[in-house]
C-alpha cells in the first residue's frame, strides 16, 4: 500500500474499504475525513502493533464511498461490515442473555411480555435485565403487588374459570369480567410507575386509596392496598443505593493488556443498576476506534438505547453516534465523556469493573486448563481436548427416545453447538 495515492482521496466524511490482491475486504472504516485518516494507516507502516502490520501488509487496494454527512459514513459502515464481515472488524458475539419487558398501552388491558428483541412498535419497553432469573423475581414482585394478566386473552377466554394465578392472587382475571377496565389500568399506572422508579409517588397513591377504602368500610380492599404498600417499601428497600440522577444511562469501562481489551457496561436505569455485560476483544488498534466500532455493532441490535451514553474516552463519531441514537430511539441521546464528578465516578467503577473481569477470566482459562490437561492425561491422548462431546439417551417404557448433546469446545460450554433428537417410535 506504499505506492497508493493519497492525494486523490477526498477530504470528505465517508468510508473506506481495505482490500487484499483478490479482492476480499479486510477491513471497513468511517472517517470524518477520509484523507486523513487513510494517511494515518499509511505513515504507520513502522507500526510495532501485529494487527496493523499485518493488516498493511496485506492490504492492496483501498476503496472509498464518500457520504454527505459522518452519520451517514456511520450507517454506511455498519451495513458493509454486515455485508462482508472482515476479519480486522470488530464482530460480536450473540448475546442472548439480555432481556426486557414490553408493556403495550394501547390494549385495552395490557399485559407484561418478556422480550429479547426491543422494537419500534409504540410499546413501552423497560431493561436490560441482567438474566431471565432477574426478570422473574421482578415479575413476582409486580404481580403480588399489581395483578396484571398473565396470558393473551384469546387463551385466557377459552378457559371455563379463570387461572391459577388468580386463584393465588396474582391476576385479576380481566377476561372473565372479575375486573373493570377503569380498575384495571389503575393497575396498569402502579406498574409504570414502579417500573420508572417512582416508588414515593406509587406509595402515596396506595395510602390514599387505603384510607378512602377504610372510611368506606371496604376492608378486605384496605388490607390489600395495606399489603401492596408493605410489598413496594420491602422492594425499594433491597434497592437503596448511591443514586446519580433519574436518566437511564449505559457506562462504559475498559481495561487493557497487550493485545487483549475487556469492555464493560454497566446498565443503569433511573439511578440503579440493572444489568453488567463483558466483552473480551482481541484488538491492537487503538482504544478509541475499538470503542467507536464496539458501540456502533452493539446499537445497531434491537437493544434498548439510553438517555445518555457514558465513555471512558473521548471518540471521533461522538456527534453522529449521537444523532444516529436519538432518531432510532425518538428522542435525544447524549454521548458523554466526563472528566469529574458523578458521572466520572461512574467510568471509574466501570473500569474496575472491566479489570476485575479480565483478571476473573484469565482464573477460568487458567482453570480450564488444567481440567483439559487432566483429561488428556487420564485417556491417554496425544494432545488436548477441544471439543467434548456428551449424550444422554431417555425412553419412556421403550418408547418416545430422546437423545441430547451437550459440547464443550476449549474446556467451555457451547450451548449453540447443542443437539436434541427424538423418534416415537418404539424401541426394539
Amino acid at each position: 500500500m506504499t505506492g497508493f495515492d493519497l492525494s486523490r482521496q477526498p477530504t470528505a466524511p465517508g468510508v473506506y474499504l481495505m482490500k487484499d490482491e483478490a479482492g476480499e475486504v479486510l477491513y471497513v472504516g468511517k472517517a470524518k475525513n477520509l484523507r486523513a485518516r487513510l494517511r494515518s494507516y499509511v505513515q504507520a507502516e513502522r507500526d510495532t502493533r501485529p494487527q496493523v502490520r499485518f493488516l498493511m501488509e496485506r492490504a492492496a487496494t483501498i476503496e472509498t464511498i464518500v457520504t454527505d454527512t459522518e452519520k451517514e459514513a456511520l450507517i454506511l459502515e455498519n451495513t458493509l461490515i454486515k455485508q462482508y464481515r472482515p476479519r480486522y472488524n470488530i464482530h460480536l458475539r450473540d448475546d442472548k442473555s439480555f432481556v426486557s419487558l414490553r408493556l403495550d398501552l394501547r390494549e385495552t388491558f395490557p399485559m407484561l411480555e418478556v422480550v429479547r428483541q426491543v422494537r419500534q412498535d409504540g410499546a413501552r419497553y423497560f431493561g436490560p435485565f441482567a438474566s431471565s432469573a432477574a426478570l422473574r423475581q421482578t415479575l413476582k414482585e409486580i404481580y403480588r403487588i399489581f395483578p396484571l394478566r398473565h396470558y393473551p386473552e384469546a387463551r385466557c377466554r377459552q378457559r371455563g374459570r379463570p387461572c391459577l394465578f388468580h386463584q393465588i392472587g396474582q391476576c385479576s382475571a380481566p377476561c372473565h369480567g372479575l375486573i373493570s377496565a377503569a380498575d384495571y389500568r389503575l393497575l396498569v399506572e402502579g406498574v409504570l410507575a414502579l417500573l420508572e422508579g417512582r416508588h414515593s409517588e406509587v406509595l402515596e397513591t396506595l395510602r390514599l386509596r387505603m384510607r378512602d377504602a377504610a372510611v368506606a368500610l371496604r376492608y378486605e380492599s384496605a388490607a390489600f392496598l395495606r399489603d401492596q404498600v408493605r410489598a413496594i417499601e420491602a422492594t425499594v428497600e433491597r434497592q437503596k443505593a448511591v443514586r446519580y440522577g433519574v436518566a437511564d444511562q449505559d457506562v462504559f469501562g475498559l481495561y487493557r493488556q497487550g493485545g487483549e481489551v475487556e469492555l464493560v457496561i454497566l446498565f443503569y436505569r433511573k439511578g440503579v443498576l440493572t444489568a453488567r455485560r463483558n466483552d473480551n476483544l482481541n484488538w491492537e488498534l487503538d482504544e478509541d476506534e475499538l470503542l467507536a466500532g464496539f458501540l456502533a455493532r452493539f446499537y445497531d441490535r434491537e437493544v434498548p438505547i439510553p438517555d445518555e451514553i457514558v465513555l471512558p474516552l473521548a471518540i471521533e463519531s461522538a456527534e453522529a453516534l449521537a444523532e444516529w441514537l436519538s432518531e432510532r430511539r425518538g428522542r435525544r441521546v447524549r454521548v458523554t465523556v466526563p472528566q469529574r464528578g458523578p458521572r466520572r465516578e461512574l467510568v471509574e467503577l466501570a473500569n474496575r469493573n472491566a479489570a476485575e473481569a479480565w483478571r476473573e477470566r484469565g482464573s477460568r482459562d487458567e482453570a480450564r486448563r488444567v481440567v483439559l490437561a487432566e483429561i488428556q492425561q487420564k485417556f491417554h491422548l496425544r494432545r488436548s481436548p477441544q471439543r467434548i462431546e456428551c449424550f444422554d439417551v431417555s425412553t419412556l417404557h421403550g418408547e418416545a427416545t430422546v437423545a441430547s448433546m451437550a459440547v464443550v469446545i476449549a474446556g467451555e460450554a457451547a450451548p449453540a453447538e447443542y443437539r436434541r433428537c427424538r423418534t416415537s417410535r418404539r424401541a426394539a
